[in-house]
């Protein structure tokens, strides 16, 4: 009955039009009154101490490096290094937007701008070279969503709070399933194009190469320096996102030479406001899960999913399942911090790697932005690329097929996410 009446009220107050975080704190007063505990004095208390954590400071900081990235000029720079490395290829300008995607998943980790970034550079020069509408945003849209696997990643950063899991080992983890997702977004995409005639591009000259990597190289040393700087312990998640800030500042202001002060007050703006919307969703989603602990409703949803507690693959099954009907209604971050500290005892009780729950999780959320009708990316590169929603989704259908496939792989082979965050992570 208590999470019965929980979720109810959660979801009756979304569907209503609430913002998902005053939604959860209506969802936590029916909880308190539930169970006769009801006081604003520890509703308040709750929403200071669920921000009060030293790992949620990797966020406004990750933030700004983000913006710095984008807006500094970075990702033409990208592109145009791939572009010299496969753009001649057939179907070239595909594996340009894979190969970037993957590189601005480890500068930024937001799947929204990464796929912003893409649409409003790529999409232009694939509709002029011949490339079809649909499949091209398609892609597009599918390489944005790597990059909340993809350390540095903002969702990680989420889920490793509400979870209780070692961000360093989901930052480490994230590396080999999002080179995955970059790997079988080439193999759809070839297989889409061997039928399509589509004029190359001229290979690049060694010249032109060297030159396009001096430009780009800044950019790459980015992600090298936070993976490498927390693989050896030099320092931790939270203390990389610092370090990436002052970086992106330093090479944009000194080397690129694309800051200005006015638009890095426009950028600290921006990661300021950000940090806001997140913070206030954070604390009302750690309000949600200490009452959710007090009212024991992890043991009743255990209670629900006993037979399946014996069997790991099968109970990461139905999981992943509600996660992806969920995904669909439920934007990214309140789908984690809803759910997470439900799950996670479940998780536990049936010997699963929270490392790799966590990891799966996230890429299922993800899959949920590119599917309407609350889809962010797909509604962000609708609205950059000027395209009715229905020839995306068709563009989008044999991308996310894909992706739906990996992650029923991945169910069936956790090795393939475990072994190498194991490796990885040392």
């Amino acid at each position: 009955m208590t999470l019965v009446l929980f979720l109810g009220v959660l979801f009756v107050a979304i569907l209503a039009g609430l913002p998902v975080a005053f939604a959860l704190l209506l969802a936590s007063m029916a909880l308190m009154l539930q169970l006769g505990t009801f006081s604003p004095d520890i509703l308040a208390q709750g929403l200071i101490n669920g921000v009060d954590s030293f790992p949620l400071l990797a966020i406004p900081f990750f933030l700004v490096a983000g913006e710095v990235m984008s807006k500094g000029g970075l990702s033409e720079r990208i592109v145009r290094l791939a572009m010299t490395l496969v753009g001649h290829k057939r179907g070239g300008l595909g594996y340009v937007a894979v190969l970037t995607a993957i590189v601005l998943a480890g500068l930024s980790g937001s799947a929204v701008a990464d796929a912003a970034a893409l649409v409003s550079i790529l999409y232009p020069m694939m509709r002029n070279a011949g490339y079809p509408e649909g499949r091209s945003l398609g892609l597009l849209a599918s390489g944005g969503i790597i990059a909340p696997i993809i350390p540095p990643s903002l969702p990680l950063i989420l889920i490793g709070v509400a979870g209780n899991i070692s961000i360093a080992k989901l930052f480490m983890a994230g590396i080999a399933p999002g080179l995955m997702m970059g790997i079988t977004l080439m193999v759809v995409w070839s297989l889409l194009m061997r039928k399509e005639d589509i004029a190359t591009l001229p290979k690049a000259s060694g010249a032109e190469r060297l030159s396009a990597f001096k430009e780009g190289v800044w950019a790459l040393l980015l992600p090298v320096i936070i993976i490498g700087g927390i693989r050896s312990g030099v320092f931790t998640p939270t203390e990389a996102a610092v370090v990436a800030a002052v970086y992106a500042i330093a090479v944009s202001a000194l080397v690129y030479r694309t800051l200005t002060l006015a638009l890095l007050f426009e950028v600290l703006v921006a990661a300021g406001r950000a940090t806001a919307m997140v913070m206030f969703l954070v604390g009302a989603a750690m309000v949600a899960a200490w009452l959710i602990t007090v009212a024991q409703l992890p043991q009743q949803l255990a209670v629900l999913l006993e037979p399946l507690i014996e069997s790991p693959r099968l109970l990461m099954l139905v999981i992943m399942l509600i996660v992806l009907a969920v995904g669909m209604v439920m934007d990214l971050s309140p789908t984690i911090l809803i759910l997470v500290p439900l799950l996670m005892p479940v998780v536990k009780m049936a010997g699963i790697d929270p490392v790799y729950f966590g990891l799966m999780f996230v890429m299922n959320c993800s899959i949920g932005l590119l599917t309407p009708p609350v889809g962010t990316v797909l509604n962000v590169i609708c609205g950059v690329g000027k395209v009715q929603m229905s020839v995306a989704v068709r563009g989008i259908t044999p991308f996310l097929a894909a992706y739906v496939a990996l992650l029923v792989l991945f169910i069936i082979f956790p090795e393939l996410i475990t072994v190498p965050a194991k490796v990885l992570g040392g």
